[in-house]
């Protein structure tokens, strides 16, 4: 007896190709080789304590048990407490998802909106989980090629003159991976009037809010009840081990999402949630300033060096922790150029083919996720290799 074949979705869903950089940095660490991550987008200061000690007097508690499926009611409130004191923005708490990462709110909110065939328009580049979660919903993703002119962002007039029959939604990301650009409050607005106008849904990832440097993110749920926002407690709350995001959701979609959250997860984690209200506290906040000045601190380190070393950065990142930054003079070949980085000069970055194809060959990733001392040891070795 034979197993049958996977499915075409199963086949069709690429891996991260930085997964088999990782893989092999992982290796060469483990036969004694000295490796600098720039690849990894994940904060590397360890969750602050705060909200490990609410976790623990979580556990202590006994709060191990489900909670509903749209989450923990203080924190669904908490959350909302958070968008009127940072943005100015007053909100239901009852329009608050909270979910298994902001992968999870994402999954929810195109499972909503997107059915066989229909489409998915969003920006190339642009973070990969985004097309295969269309892909995985049987509906199709098509990015829009986009470029320093228009800050790598989708902009009003690009999406009316990609706009089809099918069309149903329309991503964005504001501050945006891999290029840390953000979209302006006019933007926004302009972006939710062209898509409202012919009857489309506008889903905005913010998940790197609260990592911008020198500007304000502006949300888009100040915009209009019916647009979609998705935020995280992983980036700027440095929380991506207890996988936990929410979803801002218009409320005649609420009990849809209901229903498919307590079919495709049934709850968050109840000890995520509960460590999760600490995360709004002045003295977590004050600690989370404190590493995102940090983080302006290594942006304004590595842009510079990068293009010191001969790679094209042409727009400042904003905010999140990336540089999406050219490496034409060196290479037409991103994956070859990161695995050649990576044996010879011990440095791991990605390479621009995980973010799409307008010009991903001719792109490189590097996150200043590690410590100043570090991105300094691997811009040493990237001139030492690279002249």
């Amino acid at each position: 007896m034979s197993l049958p074949p996977l499915t075409a979705r199963a086949q069709d869903i690429q891996p991260f190709h930085v997964m088999d950089i990782l893989a092999r940095a992982r290796a060469l660490e483990a036969a004694g080789r000295d490796i600098v991550h720039m690849e990894i987008g994940e904060p590397d200061f360890a969750t602050a304590f705060p909200i490990i000690e609410a976790g623990m007097q979580a556990l202590r508690a006994g709060h191990t048990h489900y909670t509903p499926a749209l989450g923990l009611p203080a924190l669904r409130e908490a959350i909302a407490d958070f968008y009127s004191s940072r943005y100015g923005v007053e909100m239901a708490a009852a329009r608050i998802i909270v979910t298994p990462g902001a992968s999870g709110a994402l999954l929810l909110a195109l499972a909503t909106l997107l059915g066989r065939d229909d489409e998915l328009l969003l920006a190339d580049p642009g973070y990969p989980c985004n097309r295969h979660f269309a892909r995985f919903l049987e509906a199709r993703a098509r990015g829009i090629a986009l470029g320093p002119a228009s800050r790598y962002q989708l902009t009003a007039e690009a999406v009316a003159a990609h706009w089809q029959a099918h069309t149903r939604a329309v991503l964005v990301a504001s501050p945006a991976n891999p290029t840390g650009t953000l979209i302006s409050s006019e933007a926004l607005r302009g972006l939710y009037g062209t898509i409202s106008e012919r009857g489309g849904a506008l889903v905005v990832d913010e998940i790197y809010h609260g990592l911008t440097y020198g500007c304000d993110a502006h949300t888009a749920a100040a915009v209009s009840d019916e647009v979609f926002v998705v935020n995280s407690f992983s980036k700027y709350f440095g929380m991506t081990g207890w996988r936990l995001g929410w979803l801002v959701a218009p409320t005649a979609f609420l009990p849809a999402l209901e229903r498919l959250a307590q079919n495709l997860f049934l709850a968050p984690s109840t000890i995520a949630q509960h460590a999760a209200l600490a995360a709004f506290r002045p003295d977590t906040l004050a600690i989370l300033e404190e590493r995102r000045e940090a983080f302006r601190q290594r942006r304004d380190f590595l842009v510079p060096a990068l293009r010191e070393l001969g790679f094209s950065v042409p727009v400042l990142p904003d905010g999140a922790f990336y540089v999406y930054a050219g490496c034409e003079r060196f290479s037409d070949d991103s994956m070859a150029l990161a695995q050649r980085l990576l044996e010879e000069a011990g440095v791991a970055v990605t390479p621009g083919v995980d973010f799409g194809s307008h010009q991903a060959r001719h792109h490189l990733r590097f996150a200043y996720t590690t410590g100043m001392k570090r991105l300094e040891e691997g811009v040493a070795r990237l001139a030492r290799i690279l002249r």
